[in-house]
């Protein structure tokens, strides 16, 4: 679970991550980046996806909401049945603890910087 996020800043049970995270629902798997920067592309998250085959994925695009998402990301989840939740991460937050809490198998990615 989530406990704290602000600008550059993550807490998760009580660890601090000061860069980008991708979180399933048993790891956290820290100082996670993208081929391309502030575009996310399918190889950034392929490998978690067919390991963990979550019901939903949960980006967080920064605080600014600077990542853009690939049409590859949202074609690949469409063909496995993977629900897309993106905003800007402090709201991506609200939802990936939401869904965690509600028992749901969720992948969150987080940017979060801009």
């Amino acid at each position: 679970m989530i406990q704290e996020y602000g600008f550059g800043k993550m807490v998760i049970n009580g660890e601090t991550y000061e860069q980008d995270l991708i979180i399933t629902k048993d790891k956290v798997i820290p100082d996670w980046w993208r081929k391309k920067g502030h575009q996310l592309q399918l190889d950034d998250l392929e490998e978690v996806l067919e390991n963990y085959k979550p019901e939903v994925l949960v980006v967080g695009k920064g605080q600014f909401g600077m990542m853009s998402i690939d049409n590859n990301i949202t074609n690949y989840l469409h063909e496995h049945n993977i629900s897309l939740q993106h905003k800007k991460t402090g709201k991506a937050v609200q939802i990936f603890n939401k869904l965690y809490h509600e028992g749901k198998n969720v992948v969150g990615a987080f940017h979060l910087t801009c």
